[in-house]
């Protein structure tokens, strides 16, 4: 059973939409919060401090996508988008604005539930195994403490990005395929297409280059296969 503290915000102007998620998310022991548009959204986040959002990217007035975008400016508060089928690009310009996950509607409440569980579980420093510190050359990563640094510089990252660093050190100089990291890092049963993971790949990236150029260069393509960590 969730804690009953665990509150998740739902931002969709669909009654209908909202009314499941609602049922669906109390029913599973969720504290639920409901916004309409995207001003209500901000307000409700920056007064009820929730540790998950489920946007729709479709909202009256100020979009989805400024939304996620005036959240990231303020922190790295968990998101799962809800999005169209034809609204693709949109889709990953949100997954570049920080975006920890997708579903399209009509979506299955099982798998979005599978999915918020998910993502809770990666940000919840209670369900964390204590793990070594990991070193690759100036790149230093402490699973304990939750804390990435490159030299003496703490490196700011989202739950996911930390995640998926922490794969690629733990498997350095090993080629990673984006199946193989959608199973490590989302979890096996997750669904999705690789750009969720091109798309982590590149805001981890450009955490990596805002400290040094060459932390940027640990993290190199293999062409047609995946990524992999260098020494």
């Amino acid at each position: 059973m969730m804690d009953m503290q665990t509150t998740i915000l739902v931002v969709d102007d669909e009654p209908a939409i909202v009314d499941v998620l609602t049922y669906n998310l109390e029913k599973a022991h969720y504290r639920v919060l409901v916004a309409r548009d995207g001003l209500e959204a901000l307000e409700q986040t920056r007064r009820q401090k929730p540790d998950l959002i489920i946007l729709d990217l479709m909202l009256p007035g100020m979009d989805g996508l400024e939304v996620c975008r005036a959240i990231r400016h303020e922190g790295e508060l968990p998101i799962i988008m809800l999005t169209a089928r034809d609204e693709e690009i949109d889709r990953v310009v949100g997954l570049e604005l920080g975006a920890d996950d997708y579903v399209v509607k009509p979506f299955s409440v099982r798998e979005l539930m599978a999915r918020i569980k998910t993502v809770l579980r990666r940000t919840s420093t209670e369900t964390r195994a204590p793990d070594q510190k990991l070193v690759v050359g100036l790149l230093t990563l402490d699973p304990e403490r939750h804390e990435a640094h490159w030299g003496e510089s703490q490196i700011e990252l989202s739950a996911l990005e930390f995640e998926l660093l922490h794969t690629f050190m733990r498997h350095t100089g090993q080629v990673l395929t984006r199946e193989q990291l959608l199973s490590l890092v989302w979890g096996y049963d997750y669904t999705g297409d690789l750009r969720v993971v091109d798309t982590a790949v590149k805001r981890l990236r450009r955490k990596l280059r805002s400290q040094d150029p060459m932390a940027e260069e640990l993290l190199t393509t293999v062409r047609g296969v995946g990524y992999k960590l260098t020494q």
